[in-house]
């Protein structure tokens, strides 16, 4: 087996202080050359990066269909303001205070719009190629609350606004990078609206619940959006979030309790309630991914909903296995990626058969995001392993070609110096 230890950092010189300005290239230094351990694999995705909204938020009003909406979201827009989202600027500790400034929207020089493409892609781009990618999923974060909007057409009309975004503007500037549809989920009828018109746009790869939301997901108003979903052959992903005002959550009186749990609790939820309502059974072809809840948690439920449902059989009647079995038939992302024991890590991997089911993810550009060399680092993944979660499992679950399309590390790192990057 190869030695996948990511290479040592220690021809680059001491980085300068980080702030909101900081050059992606130079923010992530460390990991291109850690990018020279991945170099020679078939296939890296990142399955799981963010869209920072709100830089660009004026762009995505500007397209909603409702113009009563689109001119009051005109008449609240301030700098770095996100009107018509349901999240508490005072409850945003995730940039810890400023000491991780990505957090809250990169402030970068980038080039001419007119000759480089939006300044969006052109970050990506540079994060794609200093972490050495060859596809990255774009997420929203803001809109990860969407979903607990109390008005519901808000959700639709954003939704709807943002696909056209990302459809318009960025995805096609660069085959690199790639979304998910995200679905109004609070309005079945609406988004079998949006999968029947933007479900087969190129650049989209799938369909996102954001997780975040009271609405049981095995409800029977949701067949017909099932089963068009599908047909796609195209993957259904429950993207976890946080949400500090749920009346449980109200009693954690600091950030790191709340983010513990909450990014957890939300795919529990889903997934038990599409597990003991036998939706595998329903759907048998779905695709189902979960995103940012870690892993951890994935043998807790498999070992809890096993023991439940032999002891009360009859309120599980469409089930013809067991929920473990199932559970080991979705995929997985990789972020947040509990490292801090690697016994339980290599047992909880096994568990949900990583080889085949676990995709990575770096959740860019969030405090805790992972590099790729958090999975080439691990010493009891063989090295087939890695190739596959580091990438042919998600072409697999995406349908993408196993094409090469990132530079070489090497080639990444003299345009660095070249450049005068740190």
């Amino acid at each position: 087996m190869l030695d996948r230890a990511a290479p040592k950092a220690t021809s680059l010189p001491e980085l300068p202080e980080i702030t909101a300005a900081t050059d992606t290239r130079a923010y992530l230094a460390r990991a291109a050359v850690q990018a020279q351990s991945h170099d020679d694999y078939e296939l890296i995705v990142d399955v799981d990066a963010h869209l920072q909204e709100g830089g660009f938020w004026p762009e995505i009003i500007d397209l909603l269909g409702n113009d009563v909406l689109k001119q009051t979201a005109q008449a609240m827009l301030r700098p770095g303001s996100l009107p018509l989202i349901n999240m508490q600027p005072g409850m945003t500790f995730q940039a810890m205070a400023g000491r991780i400034p990505h957090q809250s929207g990169p402030q970068e020089q980038t080039d001419d719009p007119a000759k480089a493409g939006h300044r969006f892609v052109q970050i990506v781009r540079r994060t794609i190629e200093t972490m050495g990618l060859d596809y990255q999923v774009i997420f929203p974060t803001a809109m990860l609350h969407l979903g607990m909007n109390p008005m519901e057409d808000i959700e639709v009309e954003l939704a709807r606004a943002y696909a056209r975004w990302l459809i318009e503007r960025i995805l096609p500037e660069d085959p690199r990078i790639i979304a998910l549809l995200y679905l109004p989920f609070n309005s079945p009828v609406e988004c079998e609206k949006l999968v029947r018109e933007y479900g087969d746009r190129p650049g989209i790869i799938g369909f996102t619940i954001c997780a975040v939301r009271h609405k049981g997901v095995h409800h029977n108003q949701y067949a017909r959006l099932f089963s068009m979903i599908e047909e796609t052959g195209k993957p259904l992903v429950f993207h976890a979030g946080p949400h500090w005002d749920d009346p449980s959550f109200t009693q954690l009186n600091r950030f790191v309790s709340m983010h513990a749990l909450s990014f957890v609790h939300y795919n529990l939820i889903h997934m038990t309630n599409w597990i003991i309502n036998a939706m595998p059974e329903r759907y048998p072809n779905m695709k189902v991914v979960w995103v940012e809840s870690g892993l951890a948690w994935v043998p807790f439920l498999m070992q809890r909903l096993d023991h439940e449902v032999m002891m009360r059989q009859s309120e599980a009647p469409g089930l013809k296995r067991l929920p473990s079995e199932y559970m080991r038939e979705m995929y997985y992302s990789s972020q947040p990626l509990e490292r801090n024991d690697l016994e339980l890590l290599e047992m909880t991997m096994r568990k949900i058969n990583a080889d085949t089911q676990l995709l990575f993810a770096s959740d860019w550009p969030h405090w805790d995001f992972d590099p790729p060399s958090a999975i080439t680092t691990l010493p009891f993944l063989s090295d087939q392993a890695k190739r596959n979660i580091l990438g042919l499992n998600a072409a697999r679950v995406f349908n993408l070609p196993v094409k090469r399309l990132r530079p070489r590390a090497k080639d990444v790192l003299a345009a660095r110096a070249a450049a005068g990057v740190a």
